[in-house]
């Protein structure tokens, strides 16, 4: 088990998976992470589709590209009447929670030395269509699981980063 900081560096978004099958108790330590991520007020907003299978790989690509030859998918979706508002200003907290959630798959899935990224571009319409269950949820987000292919790498922007300075402000 790595620490955190060479967890966050080591962690890229794969965009190439190999075949071999990823072991079902590797996906359920993933659950778990996710679902004892933190949320506003612990409202717990989040839902997971955990999705395998030919058939339902193909529904997938329907609704994105970016399926990137992956066999396992977690799909997260907020029940957006459980996420919290703030009531001093209504600030709705569910796209955040998401985001919690979101992180908390990817770095469990980098910790069981498995890879994914983050997919937000798909059809949501689409998606809802090929899965009647997803239909009450705002969907985040489409996770690719599997281990990379040896020709996987990270994309060359992985390691831009804008300099300190302008992402921290001291008070």
């Amino acid at each position: 088990m790595q620490n955190f900081l060479e967890l966050a560096h080591d962690r890229y978004s794969c965009r190439k998976f190999s075949d071999r099958e990823v072991e079902s108790e590797l996906i359920d330590k993933i659950i778990e992470a996710a679902l004892i991520s933190p949320t506003a007020v612990n409202y717990q907003p989040e839902h997971l589709f955990i999705i395998r299978g030919e058939e339902n790989v193909q529904k997938i690509s329907e609704a994105t590209r970016y399926t990137f030859g992956a066999k396992n998918f977690i799909v997260l979706g907020i029940k957006t009447d459980r996420a919290w508002i703030r009531p001093t200003d209504q600030k709705y907290f569910g796209d955040i929670d998401g985001g919690i959630v979101a992180a908390s798959i990817l770095f469990a899935v980098k910790d069981l030395e498995l890879d994914s990224t983050y997919v937000g571009h798909f059809d949501p319409n689409l998606m809802k269509k090929n899965f009647p269950q997803m239909e009450n949820y705002d969907l985040i987000g489409i996770f690719p699981i599997g281990y990379a292919d040896e020709s996987a790498k990270p994309h060359p922007n992985h390691t831009k980063k804008n300099p300190r300075n302008l992402m921290i402000t001291e008070i």
